[in-house]
């Protein structure tokens, strides 16, 4: 560690970022002390971000840790839970850690005067290693209310926010596999890629609309497999229904095979949008709910009781199909 050192630099950088924050002690103590209130329940969350297997290497400091920040508050939204601080643990490569230190510190005070959180604790050291950030993020929600992806019940329909492929197809144009001159498409998807969009106040609407959700951080497939899997039913997707931005439909036309490219982009990692098992009796108040903030609801498959847990049934044009992988996985 060189420059400030590591305790000034917690104490000058990161301890004014708990400013507000209960029991986080300006840093100083081995960790927080968090009382909730009756009635409340602690949703905690963490992740890990390796350079350049995570992200680019060579990419903005500060875009860097507010995408490692805001994956964590993604899992937060999928439970339900209303985010109030976190966790930050860091290992600096330590032939570059004064070019990186700062831009840190930026990202995670822009983030939290958006997101109304407060760094409360964490740990930093130093390797001849990638750029690792670890963070762990925290939230409240109210007793019985969280949406854990082992809730769903058969019948509930399948439903996903937003728009999905985009952060794949950032990732592309990074790394000249989509060479696109439409400057328009290129920022967006750039945008997905890099600073993804926690759907926090989606989530806390969608407690008494969903059963369950989960975080689209894999994938499409992987997700619905996944919780699936958790409560013991079947997914069926249908592919034609996912939902596209414009970029995406750009993209899905220069290809030779619709289906195959569809199936990509249902694999593809990182739009870390929300997947909703709803009931059929609130599907229309879950959509109201999200046109409030500006986020489209859509429908696109159906959990099942088949005794088949976690079996995964994608169709296309009412063919089944058989993915040759179902999203990112870590190893």
């Amino acid at each position: 560690m060189s420059g400030l050192g590591e305790f000034e630099y917690i104490r000058s950088k990161l301890a004014p970022l708990t400013d507000g924050a209960p029991g986080a002690a300006g840093l100083r103590d081995d960790g927080a002390i968090v009382e909730l209130g009756p009635g409340e329940q602690l949703a905690v969350t963490a992740d890990t971000l390796i350079e350049g297997r995570h992200f680019l290497k060579g990419e903005d400091p500060a875009i860097a840790t507010r995408r490692a920040l805001r994956t964590n508050l993604s899992d937060l939204a999928a439970m339900g839970a209303k985010p109030f601080g976190y966790t930050a643990s860091i290992v600096w490569p330590k032939d570059d850690y004064e070019a990186r230190a700062t831009g840190f510190v930026e990202g995670l005070k822009a983030d939290q005067d958006i997101f109304g959180i407060r760094l409360i604790g964490g740990d930093t050291t130093s390797a001849n290693a990638p750029w690792t950030l670890s963070i762990a993020a925290f939230g409240r929600i109210p007793t019985g209310q969280s949406l854990r992806r082992g809730r769903a019940q058969a019948g509930d329909l399948l439903a996903v926010t937003g728009t999905l492929g985009d952060a794949g197809l950032g990732l592309d144009h990074l790394t000249g596999d989509w060479p696109t001159q439409n400057q328009a498409y290129i920022e967006f998807v750039l945008q997905r890629f890099r600073l993804p969009q926690p759907r926090i106040a989606v989530g806390l609407a969608a407690r008494g609309g969903a059963n369950a959700a989960i975080d689209i951080s894999d994938g499409l497939l992987s997700e619905a497999h996944h919780l699936a899997r958790e409560s013991g039913l079947q997914a069926q997707i249908d592919l034609e229904a996912m939902p596209l931005s414009a970029a995406a439909s750009g993209w899905l036309a220069e290809q030779a095979d619709p289906t195959a490219a569809r199936l990509d982009l249902a694999t593809r990692g990182d739009d870390y949008e929300l997947l909703f098992a709803v009931p059929e009796d609130t599907s229309d108040l879950l959509v109201t709910r999200c046109k409030r903030f500006g986020v489209p609801l859509t429908f696109i498959g159906r959990l099942t009781d088949n005794g088949l847990s976690g079996a995964l049934q994608v169709l296309s044009e009412g063919k089944r199909l058989k993915p040759s992988r179902l999203g990112f996985t870590q190893f």
